[in-house]
């Protein structure tokens, strides 16, 4: 666990024996690290006040995701809900919070929000109970994934393994991805799941047979997808990357394709286009193709409909994947004129926080 979250969270450096990556700011990040990532990056805001009277937003530098993971198998609810408890008790005491109840107040969690959700007290359950707490839903929750319906919480990227610290990594990461040669039309990188009702197993027979379609195997005895020069290398040879909901219905994997300039492709709204509203054009076709579950269940041709858009469409839209890079990832340090997942992240929750002390 250690060495997992050296670097502030990013973990160890890595050294691109394979020369697929930029010369600067990778790590071998694990998806996971987003609350110490996040938190590091808010200690060097530029606009920081010791005073919480003139604070435009107030962040809570609680590790919702560490305490969460950490506590996940075989403990009893009464440990895992702790420090929530402990937290939430905390908070309600705090002068700045009394001024508007904790509607100012923002926290990260850097996993899905089905982890925080436990609706019952039985230990056979999942999860805490921190989001179902009355005093956390006066917050705004950040997380990895985030349930659409509810007002109060709202999706960023997962990490990736790109940290650049200045702007010019990325201007230089961007020109490269934008020259790979793509042979594969399409790509799929993932485990198989025996779920009922899934979509992958068909997903990955339809990549299997097709000349121009590609499967990686996922898993726990393969390095394939725990390389990421290997994978930026297999997503950067393809055209379009296949995104199919997970355990949950978001993917880092999602962020690693669009980081390689691989125009990601859709089977269900909430994979996406619902979560992460905040770091992505409205216009989702701009950036991305979709084809719904039912029609892949009917045996529609992924490489038939992939195969029938217009070359000139395709690099458009290869073209905005690639401007949406400094969104989409989580700099080492402040960019001189770009804008990372973070500054958006904190941005969107400042302007959040004063439309609602106007009204």
């Amino acid at each position: 666990m250690c060495n997992l979250i050296i670097n502030n969270g990013f973990g160890p450096a890595l050294n691109d024996s394979e020369g697929v990556l930029s010369d600067n700011g990778w790590y071998d990040t694990n998806q996971y690290n987003l609350d110490l990532i996040f938190n590091t990056r808010m200690k060097q805001y530029e606009c920081l006040t010791n005073d919480s009277s003139m604070a435009a937003a107030i962040f809570v530098p609680f590790y919702a995701g560490f305490d969460a993971q950490k506590y996940l198998y075989g403990y009893n609810i009464s440990i895992r809900d702790a420090a929530s408890l402990d937290l939430v008790d905390w908070l309600q005491k705090r002068d700045e919070w009394k001024r508007m109840n904790g509607q100012d107040h923002f926290l990260v969690g850097g996993r899905p929000t089905w982890d925080f959700r436990r609706l019952r007290d039985d230990d056979s359950d999942w999860g805490n109970k921190f989001l179902n707490l009355p005093v956390a839903r006066n917050m705004t929750m950040l997380l990895i994934e985030s349930k659409p319906q509810d007002s109060n919480e709202f999706a960023i990227p997962y990490p990736t393994y790109f940290h650049p610290s200045k702007d010019s990594d990325i201007f230089d990461w961007q020109n490269k991805v934008l020259k790979w040669d793509r042979k594969l039309l399409f790509s799929f990188a993932g485990r198989t799941r025996n779920y009922p009702d899934s979509i992958r197993s068909r997903i990955i027979d339809q990549c299997r047979s097709s000349s121009v379609g590609e499967y990686l195997v996922c898993g726990s005895w393969e390095i394939n997808c725990q390389s990421p020069s290997i994978l930026m290398n297999r997503f950067g040879r393809s055209v379009f990357c296949l995104q199919p909901r997970g355990d949950t219905s978001t993917r880092r994997s999602t962020f690693d394709s669009i980081l390689a300039g691989c125009i990601p492709v859709f089977f269900h709204p909430d994979s996406f286009y619902t979560q992460y509203t905040w770091h992505v054009p409205k216009n989702h076709k701009e950036y991305s193709f979709f084809i719904s579950e039912d029609d892949i269940r009917r045996n529609v041709s992924i490489e038939q409909r992939l195969s029938a858009i217009d070359p000139m469409e395709i690099m458009m839209m290869r073209r905005e994947v690639v401007n949406m890079i400094p969104r989409m990832i989580y700099a080492e340090s402040k960019l001189n004129t770009l804008e990372d997942a973070i500054d958006i992240s904190v941005e969107t929750i400042i302007n959040k926080v004063n439309q609602m002390r106007r009204t």
